[in-house]
């Protein structure tokens, strides 16, 4: 009987095993693989000189030395800010410091190219607010800033992406042996010798992590560079991939040259994503490895009320003077008038959420879409996780493998890919539908279920599974019973991981959107480029409102859960 009970088990789990396979296929293997084959393969042959010679135009060498060059920058400056960050909260005695990390944390959930957005009308050279108080009362005869940048570009990115190092940093350091630094201090070296030869060198390689995240995300960025670059003509890879689909309504020659930039993408990512891997592996210090420590404080004396200025500063900056100009902007009669009581009004936000049909889509798009892909893939995820931690069958690594692969493929490569592999290719056309943008969220966020699920499902220890099926339970009932209640919380934390960021989410939509799927990042995008500047901003406002209601909730939900 414990032979067949055993054969029985295998069989289910090589069954769960073939659905959750063929799910990561469907989703993720064939749009990835179908942009490798189009880029190489023209009617059926290998055809690699119209790929080098599509390498080799003026726009895509320019375009792929400008996403360098942007993200090289974009890194550097994070990098220098969130460590510098990291370590103020961290290691010295700040006043408010668990506030100050909190608020350095914002920019990590709202949506890089709606600030973007906001500081193109605080710094266009003709029009921008603050270039305009210059001119018309300080006295300035043209424009003093210029968004319209490499420079302002790297700058708006780095407000936004500077997170990914400060929390890695933070985590390094509050986990870090502070008794060398201490020994260091009796030992008469000053402050700046100890940062310099034994706090850096002890967290570099949580620096390193975080600084390719970035470098990463970057690369693969759309909004910010289609907000603030195209104007001046800067394009970067995922923006030419877009204006060449978009110019040419999506004829072969175009969507073909797309797959080619795709490919140069996702080998990009791939060389990256490597390099992360050699750093993370050469970098388990013991030092770091071990349990938390509470590090002594060092003391700033009269640098204390400076650097937290400093802090509050950049807070102002970066956070609540582009949020203020969106609401702003977003309540004016016409923009460019005066941010004064008579030229503002809420009919704009009125006329946004109840009278115009597009953008009363948009937001119910996002919504349902959002919805759906949290749901979908928060219960795909469960099944596929279960698979990986706690099946013991063949061919389970390929599912980790397909996976994981959208967190390092950019997202402009899965709409390309989905938008190929289920536009009549394969007898199944849903171009145009709203259902091409959920395949590509399901595939674009599926990591995210994975790594939540995942970490549930490895403390759910295997003998309680037993000891149901040893009282007679079936699988399915110790599954429903047992397994499920215990990686609930697991589950609610993908849902959440998955649902926000579909909400403001614009790389992947702005490929694949139709005439009636606008999300709320496509609609924001499409009516600040027909000029609606107004408007777009009334829908930011909006947008900006919904995701902060969301991370609420989630934050009052992990704390009742604790």
């Amino acid at each position: 009987m414990n032979t067949i009970a055993k054969k029985s088990r295998i069989g289910a789990g090589e069954m769960i095993l073939g659905l959750s396979v063929g799910i990561l296929v469907i989703v993720v293997a064939v749009p990835v693989l179908t942009i490798f084959f189009n880029a190489f393969w023209v009617n059926g042959q290998f055809n690699l000189a119209d790929t080098l010679k599509i390498l080799r135009e003026p726009d895509t060498y320019r375009a792929l030395l400008n996403s360098l060059f942007i993200a090289s920058g974009v890194t550097l400056m994070s990098t220098i800010i969130g460590t510098f960050f990291a370590w103020l909260v961290t290691r010295t005695d700040l006043p408010f410091k668990p506030a100050m990390r909190v608020l350095f944390l914002v920019p990590f959930m709202l949506p890089s190219f709606i600030g973007a957005l906001a500081w193109k009308m605080l710094l266009s050279p003709r029009s921008g607010y603050i270039n305009r108080f210059l001119m018309d009362v300080v006295g300035f005869n043209g424009p003093v800033f210029d968004i319209y940048t490499f420079q302002g570009i790297m700058a708006v990115e780095t407000m936004y992406l500077f997170p990914f190092v400060f929390i890695q940093v933070c985590g390094a350091l509050e986990r870090m042996d502070p008794t060398l630094e201490e020994s260091a201090r009796i030992s008469g070296a000053s402050l700046f010798t100890i940062t310099r030869k034994i706090t850096i060198p002890l967290v570099l390689p949580s620096i390193l992590s975080g600084s390719l995240l970035i470098m990463l995300y970057s690369m693969a960025h759309f909004g910010t560079v289609a907000v603030l670059g195209i104007e001046a003509g800067i394009f970067n890879i995922p923006t030419l991939i877009y204006e060449k689909i978009h110019q040419s309504a999506g004829s072969f020659n175009s969507i073909r040259a797309g797959t080619v930039l795709a490919t140069v993408l996702v080998i990009t990512a791939a060389i990256i994503m490597f390099i992360q891997n050699r750093v993370l592996n050469r970098g388990r210090y013991q030092i770091i490895a071990g349990k938390s420590f509470r590090p002594v404080e060092t003391r700033l004396r009269g640098f204390r009320t400076p650097l937290f200025v400093l802090c509050i500063t950049y807070i102002a900056f970066t956070i609540l003077l582009p949020t203020i100009t969106i609401f702003l902007v977003g309540g004016l009669k016409t923009y460019g008038l005066p941010f004064t009581a008579e030229n503002l009004t809420l009919v704009n936000y009125k006329y946004i959420l109840f009278d115009w049909k597009l953008t009363r889509d948009a937001i119910w798009n996002s919504l349902t879409l959002g919805l759906g892909a949290a749901l979908i893939t928060m219960f795909a995820g469960v099944m596929i996780s279960y698979v990986i931690v706690k099946m013991k069958v063949r061919g389970k690594g390929i599912l980790e493998f397909l996976g994981m692969l959208p967190f390092s493929v950019p997202g402009s490569v899965i709409a390309l890919g989905v938008m190929l592999a289920w536009s009549g290719k394969f007898g199944i056309n849903i171009y145009n539908t709203v259902w091409i943008i959920l395949v590509a969220y399901i595939a674009r966020y599926m990591a995210f279920s994975l790594r939540a699920n995942s970490a549930a499902l490895a403390q759910v220890h295997d003998s309680l599974v037993e000891a149901a099926q040893a009282s007679g339970a079936s699988m399915g009932q110790a599954l429903r019973d047992i397994v499920l209640p215990l990686v609930r919380p697991g589950m609610f934390a993908a849902f959440f991981l998955i649902f926000l960021p579909a909400l403001r989410e614009l790389t992947v939509s702005v490929l694949l959107y139709g005439p009636t799927t606008r999300t709320i990042g496509v609609a924001i995008y499409t009516l600040n480029e027909d000029g609606e500047t107004v408007y777009s901003a009334a829908l930011a406002g909006i947008a900006l409102l919904i995701i902060v209601t969301g991370q609420t909730i989630i934050s009052r939900f992990t704390q009742t859960a604790k």
